[in-house]
């Protein structure tokens, strides 16, 4: 079973950062792209950022300008730098990989997540 682990999640005021990872199998990191989703309470879990095996980003509207998605191939990992942290950020972040053409979809099981909440 494939295990997706993410990590770096906290307690931060508005206008603080953050840096999540997530830690990914090697064989599945390697030729996949790779995108971060969030799921505030109450609400549906929403895409936020996608990476591809060539390093093409693209970003939700609501985070564009703010986070910054990346990858390490040395490391299988892919990380999620958030800054100008906003209480609407509060959720709990997690990564996948992304359906080849549709983000709403995603191929493997989710893991825990990593809690972010940022206080006004």
């Amino acid at each position: 079973q494939v295990q997706l682990v993410e990590s770096g999640g906290g307690m931060v005021q508005a206008g603080g950062s953050l840096r999540l990872s997530c830690a990914v199998p090697a064989t599945i990191f390697s030729i996949n792209a790779m995108a971060w989703y969030r799921q505030a309470p109450g609400n549906k879990r929403e895409w936020v950022a996608t990476i591809t095996v060539g390093d093409s980003t693209n970003y939700a509207v609501s985070v564009k300008g703010r986070f910054t998605i990346s990858r390490d191939n040395t490391k299988n990992a892919v990380y999620l730098q958030m800054n100008s942290l906003k209480p609407e950020d509060t959720a709990v972040y997690y990564c996948n990989v992304p359906h080849q053409f549709s983000t709403g979809l995603v191929l493997y099981s989710w893991g825990q997540g990593t809690q972010v909440t940022v206080s006004s």
